[in-house]
């Protein structure tokens, strides 16, 4: 079945259509929720109200751009809904105690995607989705100020910042390995 004829089943309320929108992106698109939730089941529950959201708002999809990214779009910003809704918003961490160190490349080149998505959701929550937002999705620092009401200079800093944590910990984990 193409996507176009999916879309309209979809539209139609066919389940077996629906069931299989879902089967073909939910994968994907739950590896978007974990890199912004704190853990499985939040990435879980963002990823299901995602979807009743895409389902929902079907007949807006215009056909312009692609099917996932449209989706993708949808996850992101539920994912981004629910951190604005949760009490740890305004986590903060210290960064006095981050020296700032050269990094050993074949370090960062023996990391597998599961390690360094792993250091990523370590970030605080803040840091953890500008990095995201701007060096996994591809927004602006502009566009990320208004997706998570903060001024763009915040989110610059929040990316320096994170950036900053990530190279500290590749550097203790360089640190064990060498």
């Amino acid at each position: 079945m193409s996507e176009r004829e999916l879309i309209l089943g979809c539209i139609r309320e066919d389940r077996d259509c629906q069931l299989e929108v879902f089967q073909r992106y939910s994968g994907k698109m739950l590896s978007v929720c974990l890199r912004y939730a704190r853990h499985q089941m939040e990435a879980e529950d963002i990823l299901q109200d995602a979807f009743i959201k895409v389902f929902d708002n079907l007949e807006k999809f215009q056909h312009k751009g692609s099917f996932e990214g449209w989706i993708r779009r949808i996850v992101v910003n539920t994912a981004l809904k629910n951190f604005q809704k949760s009490s740890v918003k305004n986590e903060r961490i210290g960064l006095e105690d981050y020296e700032d160190q050269a990094l050993e490349p074949e370090v960062i080149s023996n990391m597998g995607e599961k390690e360094i998505l792993k250091l990523i959701s370590q970030l605080p929550d803040g840091y953890r989705h500008v990095f995201n937002l701007y060096v996994i999705e591809g927004y602006s620092h502009k566009e990320i100020g208004e997706l998570l009401s903060i001024g763009e200079s915040t989110s610059r800093s929040q990316l320096v910042k994170a950036r900053k944590i990530l190279k500290n910990q590749i550097l203790k984990l360089q640190m064990i390995f060498l």
